[in-house]
């Protein structure tokens, strides 16, 4: 009994103890992404990357990502378009399913899913080409060469990210109304003209630049993560397996909450 109560006694302690080890690793991870994003921007900004480098990641970032990107804008307004038709079919006018398909994907679903997207192709790449340098001493051989990683490894990757994602999404918002326009005229018969009449009906003019800049929060975000948790990764493979699970899960956190913070911050 007394040994009962002891534990129940050090359970508040011990709970206490895991969140503060738990805010100083948190504490950790954005002082060392502060210092990562300070040496890129110092990097760039004293013209010190390459700017081969950059276009090479800006080929692989946004070309050969925009297949899926493409699908899954495409789906997006398939979805959102079949979805409203179905809630709209009775007295709402059918036209304003235009306002909803452009309004749910260029506020939202086109950034946010573009970013997801992103995170499995991009993110978890770059973190596990990174992690495997690391375990592998390529990144300590670099530093004897006299080579920074983060001018060599990291700026050109921030940098493509922060440019190619923002188009990304542009594309994607595009994409994604038009097919929710065709979806529109499938399910429900409503033509193009009335569709546009009702995205034009609530538009803002700040809608499309809103959605940009999601794009360039999220494409400076995914690449920092990624880069930051492959630099530190420690303990061989399977270091760097965990690694790369734990910077998916970061970037996915950190894209999701980036999200909820947009609209009060600009659409209030």
């Amino acid at each position: 009994m007394n040994a009962t109560v002891v534990r129940a006694r050090r359970a508040p302690v011990r709970l206490l103890a895991r969140l503060g080890a738990t805010g100083e690793e948190v504490l950790r991870h954005v002082y060392e992404m502060a210092q990562l994003l300070w040496n890129v921007a110092r990097y760039v900004f004293t013209g010190r990357v390459p700017l081969r480098d950059i276009a090479q990641q800006m080929y692989w970032m946004g070309v050969q990502s925009l297949p899926i990107v493409i699908i899954t804008a495409t789906l997006s307004g398939v979805v959102t378009s079949q979805q409203g038709g179905y809630q709209f079919t009775g007295n709402i006018p059918l036209y304003v399913l235009g306002s909803v398909v452009a309004s749910s994907l260029i506020l939202e679903l086109a950034p946010v899913l573009t970013a997801v997207v992103l995170i499995g192709r991009v993110g978890a790449r770059i973190t596990a080409e990174f992690g495997t340098m690391k375990v592998s001493e390529q990144i300590d051989a670099m530093y004897s060469l006299g080579r920074d990683p983060v001018r060599v490894l990291a700026a050109p990757r921030v940098v493509a990210g922060l440019i190619t994602v923002p188009l990304l999404v542009g594309i994607a918002d595009m994409i994604g109304l038009y097919a929710g326009m065709f979806a529109a005229r499938a399910t429900v018969g409503l033509g193009r003209e009335a569709f546009f009449y009702g995205a034009r009906l609530y538009w803002h003019n700040w809608d499309l630049l809103y959605s940009l800049t999601k794009g360039a929060a999220f494409g400076l975000a995914i690449p920092l993560i990624a880069s930051h948790m492959g630099l530190r990764t420690r303990g061989g493979a399977e270091g760097v397996g965990k690694a790369t699970t734990s910077s998916v899960m970061f970037m996915t956190l950190a894209v999701l909450v980036m999200d909820a913070m947009f609209p009060p911050l600009l659409l209030n």
